[in-house]
């Protein structure tokens, strides 16, 4: 009987042999998964902030510079000029550059596109500008 017994153990052991290697590997393959899922992620979170953190840059510094351009002008087509910068410089320091987790990050990155706009059109100034080397550029 205890012959028996021994030869189930060593069926058992053969027949779930296939059982246990898919789990193995499955176990396996999901923590490598896993991982390269989070490289990926990694690097794209880094280049995707990249670019959004030059184009709010580039608007905050084109607002900043004609502030400074139109800060002796008083009259009143300058003074509505004025407070469209003043509001999209508001509009920059108020965005979340420390929340990648931010829900509205795309809503509110539109909204800075779009006072951008307004405040090119009043400038007279075209708002498709592209910045780069001669290798890549990047266009807003």
């Amino acid at each position: 009987m205890a012959a028996v017994a021994a030869g189930t153990d060593m069926f058992d052991e053969i027949v779930m042999a296939e059982e246990r290697f898919h789990s193995e590997g499955y176990q396996e393959g999901y923590a490598e998964g896993s991982h390269a899922g989070v490289v990926e992620g990694r690097r794209y979170g880094s280049l995707h902030g990249a670019k959004i953190g030059s184009e709010v840059g580039y608007y905050l510094g084109f607002a900043l510079t004609w502030q400074c351009l139109l800060q002796k002008c008083t009259d009143e087509k300058n003074s509505k000029k004025m407070r469209a910068l003043d509001s999209l410089v508001g509009m920059i320091q108020k965005f979340p550059y420390e929340d990648p987790t931010y829900d509205k990050l795309q809503e509110d990155l539109e909204k800075i596109r779009g006072k951008f706009k307004q405040v090119c059109s009043m400038l007279n100034i075209q708002s498709d500008f592209r910045i780069g080397t001669a290798r890549s550029s990047l266009t807003f």
